[in-house]
């Protein structure tokens, strides 16, 4: 995928975080903030930000996909997305 395309996509979960999650918005947010380490995402956050990314970038997670590694930090969300969604483009399925 297209660096522009790559950063829209870290634009708007960047967008999400701050509006949805009060410590995003206190403490800042930057590509490599430690979402987990830091408490900004806990476990109901997760779920929350999965069902944002499917909604909206019309995704699915797969079970062995909701690992700590993906929900890391923006940049890690923000890969796993357009890793996700050129995936899905070549005709890849994700199945559930």
């Amino acid at each position: 995928m297209e660096q522009a395309s790559f950063s829209l996509v870290e634009q708007k979960i960047h967008a999400f975080l701050v509006d949805k999650f009060p410590l995003a918005r206190k403490a800042g947010v930057n590509t490599k903030t430690p979402l987990l380490e830091n408490g900004i995402l806990d476990s109901l956050g997760i779920l929350d930000i999965v069902s944002y990314l499917e909604g909206e970038f019309d995704i699915t997670f797969c079970d062995d996909e909701l690992v700590p590694e993906n929900f890391q930090s923006l940049a890690a969300l923000s890969a796993f997305v357009v890793e996700k969604g050129h995936s899905r483009k070549q005709g890849f399925l994700s199945l559930r």
